[in-house]
């Protein structure tokens, strides 16, 4: 619709313009309209010159268009390479190879390294007062720190295992077979921080799973005789022959 206005308007000056044509041709006078003919000759006419016209027009308008967008895209890559710089290629991450036995000893040789405390002070504390009580109860059994979950539980799902294979309990209690019977993990001042609740939850399920006792002994709450009235219950008592 929008064409078909446009077409119109640009028709009007044709069509004078056409109707002068054929007058100067043919020696046509203004009476001589009265023919209907010739009116339809000139509006035709007419109309062909106003067509003409509206697309040199529009073709005209639509190359200084595109010059200007052009003329404008360029200064402004011109001004982001003087302000950026030139584009550097991304480098595709190289995939990294197994370290052999004789890779990883020469890293090892050229490192340093310090003794690192298997226990805080805290952890420390418990881990004696934990010894104390359960060599007390039953001497066959023992304490064990910061024991690997992967080296305790086993599964065939891949997936699963691998979700708990890095993870660490702090106390462990084994019977005399070596069998791990009872988890017991000490709960700091920063132990709800991140995703330390969510760390717990992971292995606690899996423990319960394997059948392995899961307990805690939370920091500033948890009692000397509270920890013991809990291994008693914990610990087998030795057979008596």
């Amino acid at each position: 619709m929008h064409y078909r206005q446009r077409s119109v308007l640009f028709a009007a000056p044709g069509l004078i313009i056409g109707g002068a044509a054929l007058g100067a041709s043919g020696g046509i006078t203004v009476a001589d309209f009265d023919k209907p003919e010739l009116l339809i000759a000139a509006l035709f006419v007419g109309l062909i010159i106003g067509m003409a016209v509206e697309q040199l027009l529009a073709t005209t308008r639509k190359r200084t268009w595109r010059r200007r967008n052009r003329s404008r895209s360029e200064k402004k890559r011109g001004n982001e390479s003087i302000m950026l710089g030139p584009r550097l290629p991304i480098l595709a991450a190289k995939p990294m190879r197994p370290i052999g036995a004789t890779d990883q000893l020469r890293i090892v040789m050229n490192s340093h390294f310090t003794m690192q405390p298997l226990l805080n002070r805290s952890e420390a504390r418990v881990f004696r007062e934990l010894d104390s009580i359960v060599v007390g109860c039953n001497s066959s059994w023992q304490v064990m720190a910061q024991v690997s979950l992967g080296e305790i539980l086993r599964s065939t799902d891949a997936d699963a295992y691998s979700c708990i294979n890095s993870k660490r309990v702090d106390l462990l209690l084994v019977d005399s077979n070596c069998r791990p019977r009872h988890v017991i993990e000490y709960q700091g001042g920063a132990h709800h921080q991140s995703a330390a609740a969510a760390r717990d939850a992971v292995k606690k399920e899996a423990l319960r799973r394997a059948g392995i006792g899961y307990h805690e002994v939370v920091a500033g709450q948890t009692t000397p005789s509270e920890l013991r009235r809990l291994v008693e219950k914990l610990v087998d008592r030795p057979s008596v022959i």
